[in-house]
């Protein structure tokens, strides 16, 4: 471990904290209208920590919502490039009653920050530039080059960041992206994620009569929109868990029965996830885990369902229409997009008689996968064992992140998720919080990373590897 960037992060600590209050302090709520200027502040703020510590070419970029932040060190010559990606933007605090502390006035407590954005994603972030200050300030130098791309919209869906890589794919060119946006298996058990879920969602429209009608005088003669929609929804998966729509398994990637041993290796305590989630029993499709539920198979889950009367006590009507909206979990290499038109002519196939049904899109995101061999990723590996005295576990994630899987396929760069964050840190949640061991911990880890990842012999083995990422 280099001692003289260990040495900086530690007489720097008080001011470096002191400079994510300020950071945490601004509420950039991506998802308000009200907060805009907020966001420009936040912007703004980015921008001029990367410029204080001697990133050049650094940009407040339009798009046509909210801005990203660019900035760039391109002086290790004959060295890679790593572009880092993060977020500015905070989810709404909502319900505030149920903060401790103000979600915007961030606080200390038993080696915790407490704040919105502290664990997703400011905390991870600004991470990300005290590690580049630290070895700028130290060395003069960095061991590789890198660019930075911070957006403003993740908490949103990314909705503007899509076209923006593709117009800037030149500019943003690299031989990696590294995100630190996930979390830790455990606390002490640091993890590297090398696989997310797609996602493809829709809403449910079913229309009956024109209006409520009494339920004495037409039930019986008229289709119910609630029951048409029940039926609709039951037919799409079976008491096995299993999804029955045509074809929704066919393009699912085979996965190696050595990853499979790795997960079990992980020895994931199923019971102790159903005491804490107080469930009687987990439940899934047969012939696999919970983890591989989760990690490696697809799914098909109702997320709301209404129609009808919804007030307190009785109200006799047959109602007009029902909505249900819907997300599938995708897997390499299922498409969003043929996902969709199957579920589409499921619903055709199983719509039945009296009723009229629509769809309403909502976004798409690929899912993605880099071999856990690949050299950026056993790279991540060994910056983890340096600055946490383990070895770090190979993970993947059930969740989705869609622009992951467009800058893989754009810039055709390995994609490595170095999470600091734990699973119980209130992310998107009241009382959100970061963990200062591995804040600290998470600085030393990256620091590492950008000197093993320099080590790497070529730029095309970190490129390619042993074999390509894929979306």
């Amino acid at each position: 471990m280099g001692e003289h960037y260990e040495q900086y992060l530690r007489n720097n600590r008080s001011r470096h904290l002191e400079e994510l209050k300020q950071y945490l302090s601004i509420p950039s709520i991506s998802a308000l209208s009200g907060h805009k200027q907020n966001m420009v502040q936040a912007a703004e703020w980015t921008a001029e920590a990367l410029r204080r510590i001697g990133i050049e070419h650094v940009q407040v970029m339009p798009t046509g919502g909210h801005p990203v932040v660019y900035g760039e060190w391109l002086k290790a010559e004959g060295k890679p490039t790593a572009l880092i990606y993060g977020h500015y933007d905070v989810q709404p605090v909502d319900p505030l009653h149920l903060w401790d502390t103000p979600p915007f006035e961030p606080v200390i407590l038993e080696d915790k920050i407490y704040a919105r954005g502290a664990s997703d994603n400011k905390g991870q972030i600004f991470m990300h530039i005290k590690a580049l200050e630290a070895l700028l300030a130290e060395d003069g130098t960095l061991p590789v080059n890198v660019k930075l791309c911070i957006e403003g919209e993740e908490e949103i869906g990314s909705v503007h960041l899509d076209e923006f890589v593709e117009v800037n794919k030149e500019h943003l060119a690299a031989d990696v992206l590294v995100i630190s946006d996930s979390v830790m298996y455990a606390k002490g058990k640091p993890a590297i994620c090398y696989g997310l879920r797609g996602l493809c969602g829709m809403q449910i429209n079913v229309k009956g009569p024109s209006g409520d009608l009494h339920s004495g005088l037409y039930g019986g003669a008229v289709q119910n929109p609630v029951h048409a929609l029940v039926q609709i929804l039951s037919s799409m998966r079976n008491e096995q868990g299993e999804i029955t729509i045509g074809g929704f398994y066919d393009q699912v990637r085979y996965v190696p029965e050595e990853e499979r041993e790795r997960f079990r290796s992980l020895q994931f305590n199923e019971e102790q996830m159903s005491q804490e989630l107080q469930v009687a029993e987990l439940f899934g499709e047969r012939g696999y885990s919970a983890l591989e539920r989760t990690w490696v198979r697809p799914t098909l889950e109702i997320n709301g369902i209404y129609g009808g009367f919804q007030g307190e006590g009785v109200k006799t009507v047959l109602p007009s229409e029902a909505h249900a909206k819907l997300t599938c979990r995708l897997v390499p290499d299922q498409s969003p997009n043929e996902i969709i038109e199957r579920i589409q002519r499921h619903i055709d196939r199983h719509t039945p008689p009296g009723v009229s049904v629509t769809t309403t899109l909502f976004d798409t995101g690929k899912p993605f996968v880099t071999p856990v061999d690949h050299p950026v990723i056993q790279a991540a590996g060994r910056a983890y064992r340096e600055a946490y005295g383990v070895e770090a576990v190979y993970i993947r994630s059930g969740g989705s992140i869609p622009v992951v899987a467009t800058f893989a396929a754009v810039l055709n760069v390995p994609v490595v998720m170095m999470g600091f964050g734990l699973s119980d840190e209130n992310i998107h949640a009241p009382n959100e919080h970061f963990h200062l061991e591995n804040f600290d911990k998470g600085l030393l880890t990256l620091c590492r990373y950008w000197y093993e990842l320099a080590g790497i012999r070529s730029n095309d083995a970190i490129r390619n590897g042993d074999n390509n990422c894929s979306s």
